[in-house]
């Protein structure tokens, strides 16, 4: 199963410089409790923006650069070669970013978990457009706002229809 993660502002907006344009450490802990123990897929830059393989997870990076190496991760080099390592291995599969993985992975995705943050901010990346008539809301939670969080945020599930 190929599930999207990722957190948005009102705008679609997903990042700024290789980097998130909001500080929200519950989202981030809704990352981390949502992905342990599955794989996550990201771009080669979304990786080096983090730096280091996330804990208790396989990290895989898609690059075409078929001479890259990551210590700790599983590096491949096409959308078949992860829908082929995805069907042999997780039950579900989280692709994390950045825009152009999930643009790949637009046609393939079964379930969507989503941070709405009723927020506008800066940046330079976007989530794609998505066709909102596919998918079925299944839950949505009203994430708590407080000195840390200081946004309206929702964690949001979606099934596609």
């Amino acid at each position: 199963m190929i599930s999207f993660l990722w957190a948005e502002d009102e705008n679609r907006l997903i990042g700024k410089d290789n980097d998130l344009p909001w500080r929200l450490p519950a989202d981030l802990k809704y990352f981390k409790e949502t992905t342990m123990g599955h794989a996550i897929v990201m771009g080669r830059k979304t990786y080096e923006s983090i730096g280091r393989p996330l804990p208790g997870r396989t990290n895989i990076i898609l690059t075409h650069d078929s001479n890259y190496k990551q210590e700790g991760c599983l590096v491949l080099n096409s959308k078949q070669e992860l829908l082929n390592w995805a069907e042999q291995n997780d039950s579900e599969v989280f692709i994390t970013g950045g825009s152009e993985i999930f643009k790949l992975f637009i046609d393939e995705v079964d379930q969507l978990y989503v941070t709405k943050i009723h927020a506008t901010f800066e940046g330079d990346t976007y989530f794609p457009i998505l066709n909102w008539d596919d998918w079925t809301l299944i839950s949505e939670k009203k994430g708590l706002k407080d000195e840390k969080n200081p946004y309206d945020y929702f964690f949001q599930m979606y099934k596609r229809k």
